[in-house]
């Protein structure tokens, strides 16, 4: 038999219900193994129906006559609504332009979906839901009844499959897969899904019960401003907003009364309307994506008969083909070009912050999923100069070897990362690397937990630390130690390892220096000018190595595969493994008075709620007194000025007071230039990244291999000199450079008087006594020998 349910009050709002056949209920009945399965044969039970009419209407649900039906359970645990919560949606890293704007290099999302405000949001695209998907939106209080029951009427009848939920409905039903969304482990990610999807009678009353609970505490315009920007519009698309830009270009304050009406038909059907597949038969370029077209024009009628459009309106807007602009989002750092190792660069910190999760994989989901803005300290300005250097000096691919080069400045003071960059091209996916040589995922620059390599040997660059180990230890840059070449260097202190003996017999020791140079007896200022192997290894054989490696890891400076740095004799020229970043640390750390700061690529991390997020500071401390850098500051800067480092000084235009060393390891295989001003540091570093080749006696063109680091470093500190300037670095402390001896004057032998007085004469002028020595300047350097 049918039933019948009269006027049934909700506060303010009355609803009326109509009689339902026997007839319709007996097809309810037969369509318990249908398609619909456990929902309709729900429906068919009278008795159910009135729960499912009850819900429909009251909160209260007016259970008391049915309390003892099993289906009641749905509600015992149940909130009464659902939260509007944050969505996840994507977030953005930026760099900094001159003029001081923001540049996107790249956006990362599990869901492309930019959260917008009510005003941000087209009259049309509310028009179009509304009308389309539940007219009575504004009218019902949750859930439209009539809606509901003509939909399962329509199914029972043989029609399509209708589901007749209203938008708040729909609303509840994409929050509760949002949930699922954030599980991580696959097993409750799928059983949380298929809970909020299945199509049972207890889903679909825990949904409307739901529905009715978000609209006592929301208003419509609440529920509609997130219904719009957490429904799903094909793919990886989520909300109104990333969908007009997806699809149309253009954003959802901007769209039209069609492209309004085709985005609202798309989330209908996401997979049947959406309009990125233009090969599909059913809905492709060939036939005007004729699908979506059909549903659109629905739409279209639907606002027409709700008086939201003209009649001309709609004339003219049914008349207009669909055209969409697809417009591919930026996702992921491979999209940031020639800035996307910088970009992995940050990527690693974020996964490193505990402000994002617990672990890495948690902090990079998080992430993805946060809507965070991300304000990096890349200046485009000094990275634009490095790329542009980069790929004028050092091809990507060389026929010659696997030759890879590596850009990177630190600001002095601050650790502030403002440029990065290499001469290959940025990808993670194993399947584009293989196209060529030219595709890599590692970052040069950086250590190999941040995504780089296992790091190079930095040559002569290393042996600042043994200058500033020689400076601590009190001795002079005049002082001279034995620097012959020979194949027993004896034993060398180390107050960590115990005593090291480097002789032919015990362990074979015997480095040459660049030129032969055979020098006995140079000063610690000498070899570090000349960059004299046999001079540094002389001076650490006065010191500890155990001092030096401590100095420094004092600057920062560590191995990139993570071990500990090495402590010997041949590690004094330079033999540990470090990235690049690192180097330019330490010498930012030297130009800073002694004072390392810790690198940081991040300087401020926004919410989508605009609330400011800590970000990793840099921890700057002092690795030696400051006297001691003037020291090494001193010697440094004679590098550039008459020693290894001048073919790079002397580019860098406007002039400005730097410091430098450079680095060639054993058969040239790599070659650096390491450098600063009193506000930037820049290293440059041309290596083999496997393998090995030499680089003078190979050539990129006409220009030889080693030369390339001396036409790319002063390309990159030229605009850093024009932008950031630089001062003149600590004088010399007196006791570094010992003051000049001066010799006195002989005394003159006194005059003895004639016996006899002779006759008056002319006064006589008093003896002149002998000039004295001039002071004795610093000593020369040692003869200029090949970069080293």
């Amino acid at each position: 038999m049918g039933f019948r349910i009269g006027w049934i009050r909700w506060g303010v709002n009355v609803v009326q219900v109509t009689e339902v056949p026997a007839g319709v209920a007996q097809s309810w009945r037969r369509s318990l193994h249908g398609v619909l399965g456990g929902l309709l044969g729900f429906v068919a039970m009278s008795a159910a129906a009135g729960i499912l009419v009850a819900v429909s209407v009251t909160p209260v649900v007016a259970l008391s006559g049915i309390a003892a039906t099993n289906t009641i359970s749905v509600f015992e645990n149940l909130p009464g609504y659902v939260n509007i919560e944050p969505l996840s949606q994507k977030s953005d890293i930026f760099a900094t332009r001159s003029d001081g704007t923001a540049e996107l290099l790249a956006s990362f999302y599990d869901q492309n979906r930019i959260e917008v405000s009510w005003d941000a949001i087209s009259q049309f695209a509310k028009d179009a839901a509304v009308s389309g998907e539940d007219p009575r939106f504004y009218e019902h209080g949750g859930v439209d009844l009539q809606g509901t029951l003509r939909a399962t009427a329509t199914t029972v009848a043989g029609g399509n499959t209708q589901g007749g939920s209203s938008i708040t409905q729909q609303y509840v039903k994409n929050v509760l897969v949002q949930k699922c969304e954030l599980l991580t482990e696959k097993r409750a990610h799928d059983a949380c899904y298929s809970a909020a999807t299945e199509t049972t009678p207890d889903r679909k009353l825990k949904e409307m019960r739901l529905a009715i609970g978000v609209e006592k505490e929301y208003s419509k315009h609440d529920i509609l401003q997130q219904y719009f920007n957490i429904t799903g519009f094909g793919g990886t698309v989520y909300g109104i907003e990333a969908a007009a830009n997806y699809y149309f270009n253009t954003t959802a304050a901007n769209l039209t009364v069609t492209q309004a009406a085709s985005l609202v038909a798309i989330v209908n059907n996401p997979v049947k309307f959406q309009l990125d597949k233009p090969a599909s038969e059913t809905n492709g370029a060939a036939n005007g994506y004729a699908a979506n077209k059909q549903r659109r024009d629905y739409i279209l009628r639907e606002m027409l008969r709700y008086k939201k459009i003209t009649n001309s309106d709609y004339d003219a807007a049914v008349a207009l083909p669909v055209e969409p602009v697809i417009t591919e989002p930026s996702t992921g750092c491979q999209t940031a070009a020639a800035n996307a190792f910088f970009c992995d660069y940050v990527t690693k910190i974020l996964q490193n912050d505990p402000t994002f999760g617990t672990d890495a994989a948690a902090r990079m989901l998080n992430f993805r999923r946060g809507g965070y803005d991300v304000y990096t300290t890349l200046d485009l300005d000094v990275q634009n100069a490095a790329v542009t250097t980069m790929n004028q000096q050092v091809p990507k691919v060389y026929a010659g070897g696997d030759v890879g080069a590596v850009i990177t400045s630190v600001q002095v003071g601050t650790g502030r990362v403002l440029a990065m960059t290499q001469n290959k091209d940025y990808s993670q996916d194993p399947i584009v690397q293989a196209t060529g040589a030219n595709y890599t995922g590692i970052n040069y620059a950086t250590d190999f937990a941040e995504g780089g390599s296992l790091g190079f040997q930095p040559g002569s660059t290393y042996k600042v630390f043994t200058l500033a180990e020689w400076l601590k230890e009190g001795h002079s840059l005049n002082e001279r130690v034995d620097s012959r070449r020979k194949a027993k260097w004896g034993t060398f202190q180390d107050s960590c390892l115990g005593p090291q003996n480097y002789d032919k017999d015990k362990r074979p020791f015997n480095p040459r220096n660049d030129a032969n140079e055979s020098g006995a007896n140079y000063s610690a200022l000498q070899a570090t000018v000349g960059s004299i192997n046999t001079g540094f290894i002389g001076m650490a054989k006065r010191l500890d190595l155990c001092g030096i490696r401590k100095t420094a890891e004092a600057f920062g400076v560590h191995r990139a595969d993570g071990n500990p740095l090495s402590q010997s004799a041949a590690t004094v020229i330079g033999t540990n493994e470090v990235a690049p970043l690192t180097m330019a640390v330490a010498f930012a750390g030297i130009a800073n008075k002694g004072v390392t700061c810790s690198p940081i690529a991040i300087d401020r991390i926004v919410s989508p709620g605009g609330v400011e997020i800590p970000v990793p500071p840099s921890v700057c401390t002092q690795s030696v007194d400051s006297t001691v850098a003037a020291g090494m500051a001193y010697a440094m800067h004679r590098v550039m000025t008459s020693g290894t480092g001048r073919q790079s000084n002397a580019k860098a235009l406007p002039a400005v007071p730097m410091i430098g060393k450079t680095g060639t390891t054993d058969s040239a295989k790599d070659t650096w230039m390491s450098g600063a001003s009193t506000k930037v540091a820049t290293v440059v570093a041309v290596v083999s990244v496997t393998g090995a080749l030499s680089q003078r006696r190979q050539f990129f063109g006409r220009d030889q291999i080693a030369t390339a680091r001396h036409r790319m470093w002063p390309v990159v500190m030229s605009v850093v000199n024009a932008k950031y300037g630089g001062d003149a670095f600590d004088e010399l402390a007196p006791k570094y450079i010992p003051p000049p001896v001066v010799v006195a004057p002989p005394v003159a032998p006194p005059v003895v008087a004639p016996p006899v007085a002779p006759p008056a004469a002319p006064p006589v002028a008093p003896p002149v006594a002998p000039p004295a020595a001039p002071p004795v300047a610093p000593p020369d350097a040692a003869p200029i020998t090949p970069d080293q």
